[in-house]
């Protein structure tokens, strides 16, 4: 097996991230996460046929006595309620879950938020080891311990902050992914680049083909330093009162985008969540260029990028500007002053702006 890739991250609740392929099989790596005699495997019903049986059996080589069971959702950002989360913890109660007990996060953002959400309120705190099966959690949801579920009123509303005690990224799981899920992880990818350095952002143009064919050293690397972007700013700001709120560049748009469409992304009917992202950042930078805070030719260039990865770059039609401004107030970066989005001054520049004019933000999603 070749040696994982790994991406430490500090700060009082330190993990670390393994990056490579087969990881699902190393009963060694996932046993080494347990500290009691209990786990549960979350995933959903896409994921659990194809990956679950080897995260138990390794499980099982590694802890002969382990007592395991499995909670399947379905599919999709719709899932992601308060019923499901309330299932996820009957699932651990009929498991006899102890305070030592773990959970295994098996799936994409969805399965991850839930499933982490219900770790941090079992007992208030159980241990939750990520393994992440998109390309999007590899490089975003599943590092920096944000869980949480959605409400009819906004994305992620009801949370808590809860750092996993590793994250195990399979990169084989990747060979599986539909190709549009690939193309979404690639706007998160793309958004380390836009808001923390622009020499990653060449890498991307020069890498573009080799990462939408699946090349794995490529997909690696860009997972590895994605990583370590996001562990540099999880380190610093665990709990996002500074500047960990950069890394929703594009969410706040994106969100709301979501939102509006009422998480039909995964159901074909509407925007994914990193497709949601990747429009959410061309309106970012749209909106830094008409404040006079960017030049033009970082937002085109950002446009063209996103382009060529496949990925949308416009406002689905049908979305009303006054609609998406009101989703837009709920979202949790906002505050007294009014909406607080993350800007740039350039691509690999982002700066958190405060008290941003509603109108100017309703004239770029009117233009757009």
């Amino acid at each position: 097996m070749t040696s994982p890739l790994s991406v430490d991250v500090g700060g009082n609740a330190a993990y670390r991230i393994s990056i490579g392929p087969d990881l699902r099989h190393d009963g060694t790596l996932l046993a080494h996460t347990l500290r009691g005699r209990h786990a549960l495997v979350v995933s959903d019903a896409h994921v659990e046929p194809l990956y679950a049986t080897d995260v138990v059996d390794a499980l099982h080589a590694a802890k002969p006595g382990l007592s395991i069971d499995r909670f399947v959702l379905p599919p999709g950002e719709h899932e992601k309620t308060l019923a499901r989360f309330g299932e996820c913890l009957d699932a651990l109660a009929r498991l006899g879950a102890t305070r030592d007990a773990t959970v295994y996060a098996l799936g994409g953002g969805v399965v991850g938020d839930l499933a982490g959400f219900a770790a941090a309120c079992w007992m208030r705190g159980i241990d939750v080891v990520q393994l992440p099966t998109t390309l999007l959690a590899m490089v975003d949801s599943s590092v920096g311990g944000k869980t949480a579920v959605d409400l009819p009123a906004g994305k992620n509303l009801v949370g808590a902050f809860h750092p996993p005690r590793a994250v195990i990224a399979d990169t084989a799981t990747l060979r599986t992914l539909p190709e549009r899920e690939l193309r979404a992880g690639l706007a998160e990818v793309v958004k380390y680049g836009a808001i923390f350095d622009i020499a990653f952002l060449d890498w991307l143009e020069q890498q573009a083909e080799a990462l939408l064919a699946r090349d794995d050293a490529a997909l690696a690397e860009a997972i590895a330093r994605s990583c370590a972007y996001k562990a540099g700013v999880v380190a610093r700001d665990p709990f996002e009162r500074g500047d960990r709120a950069m890394l929703n560049f594009g969410h706040t748009f994106g969100h709301a985008i979501e939102t509006e469409q009422g998480y039909t992304g995964t159901l074909g009917d509407g925007l994914n969540h990193g497709e949601a992202v990747s429009v959410g950042m061309v309106l970012a930078a749209r909106l830094s260029t008409a404040l006079g805070l960017a030049p033009q030719v970082d937002e085109d260039r950002l446009c063209v990028l996103l382009a060529r990865l496949g990925l949308p770059v416009t406002l689905p039609h049908g979305l009303e500007p006054h609609a998406l401004v009101a989703r837009m107030r709920l979202d949790k970066k906002a505050d007294a002053q009014g909406l607080r989005l993350i800007l740039w001054e350039g691509a690999g520049e982002a700066r958190i702006v405060p008290g941003v004019d509603e109108d100017a933000v309703r004239a770029v999603l009117a233009a757009v």
